[in-house]
């Protein structure tokens, strides 16, 4: 996303990089590309002062009808195996399962008669900061082949905010079906 910004060093653009979320699609004889946005700000250590984040915040406070300048490239950002039986193993924290769901969805829409499995694991510091989600349980795991593909949620087991997601534990309770899958 390329944004018009009066930045403190002189640019008169900030560019920043983000990940298609979905499928690329047409509404209207326009182009839709959906993008996984949080909005980011951040507090300078020594001043204390709050800053926003420019491009998450222009993307955030954007109206339908709003012009947008986005750069490229604009494909998938993986390469789908020729053999339909093989499985995959992939593993996003945060914003980075953007490019995953894209990726899924791409082989369960486009890629016909889908054999391996496919095993999503995913998370963020707590429950309120995992994306995605809905009434059901997640986006990740209500829209998709559910006899091979399955999205595990990887969560901090403590409440502070810097304590590391348990990414290891998530992946470990499932370490036999994995050993499996990598032979």
């Amino acid at each position: 996303v390329l944004v018009t910004a009066s930045g403190e060093f002189g640019n008169r653009y900030h560019h920043r990089l983000y990940s298609v979320a979905d499928l690329p699609d047409r509404r209207n004889g326009n182009p839709l590309i959906t993008m996984l946005v949080k909005r980011c700000s951040y507090v300078d250590d020594f001043s204390g002062e709050r800053y926003r984040g420019v491009a998450s915040n222009f993307l955030c406070d954007r109206k339908v009808g709003d012009t947008i300048t986005i750069t490229g490239p604009h494909s998938l950002p993986f390469t789908v195996p020729d053999d339909k039986n093989a499985n995959l193993i992939l593993i996003g924290m945060g914003t980075g399962i953007a490019p995953f769901r894209a990726f899924v969805k791409h082989i369960y829409k486009n890629v016909k008669d889908w054999k391996g499995k496919i095993r999503l694991f995913y998370g963020a510091r707590s429950g309120l900061e995992l994306l995605y989600l809905n009434d059901k349980d997640g986006d990740l795991t209500q829209y998709y082949d559910e006899g091979t593909f399955e999205a595990f949620h990887a969560l901090s087991p403590r409440p502070h905010m810097n304590d590391p997601i348990a990414l290891d534990t998530a992946i470990e309770d499932r370490a036999a079906e994995i050993v499996e899958m990598l032979s």
